[in-house]
């Protein structure tokens, strides 16, 4: 899943209209214009997805790293509003390249205000059953020696699980 499919997967999850979607973007310190935001939102071909038959779109623009994270950045603040940094505070490190899956947990339990009950729950009806220690692994930072990397299909059942929960 990359990172474009992650969006594309969250606007649905969370119904995110796309003024919205722009806003976001901007909280997060990126500027995306009308015209990007929909060559964003392009689900582009995936060598394993053999269901459905997408195209190759040249006008197609790749959502890397930094923009994933500036976008889940923009949705905590929102959420939930803008933090000032304390007096003396650094700016966080950008996460790693291959914990994309752990950072869209991460941050969308920040931004949504999540305990760890409504993750469960919310696994559980995207169709996963994960115990609180396996879901502790995956929110725990990278180098702590119980780290577990979130693989595709636990970010894919999570997302399906929001949209099912949000979009009643």
């Amino acid at each position: 899943m990359d990172n474009n499919d992650i969006l594309i997967r969250l606007r649905y999850a969370l119904d995110i209209k796309n003024n919205d979607m722009i806003e976001i973007f901007k909280l997060g310190g990126i500027v995306v214009t009308k015209d990007e935001l929909p060559k964003i939102l392009t689900k582009s071909k995936d060598e394993f997805d053999d269901e459905v038959d997408v195209e190759e779109n040249q006008d197609q623009i790749k959502c890397n790293h930094k923009m994933l994270n500036s976008f889940l950045n923009g949705l905590i603040t929102f959420k939930r509003g803008k933090k000032d940094p304390k007096p003396g505070q650094v700016e966080s490190p950008e996460p790693p390249e291959n914990s994309a899956n752990n950072m869209l947990l991460k941050k969308l339990r920040v931004a949504l205000q999540l305990t760890t009950e409504e993750m469960l729950d919310i696994l559980d009806d995207g169709g996963i059953a994960v115990s609180k220690g396996e879901l502790g692994a995956i929110l725990r930072k990278e180098g702590h020696r119980n780290y577990k990397v979130c693989g595709d299909n636990f970010a894919r059942k999570f997302l399906r699980g929001l949209a099912l929960r949000y979009r009643k």
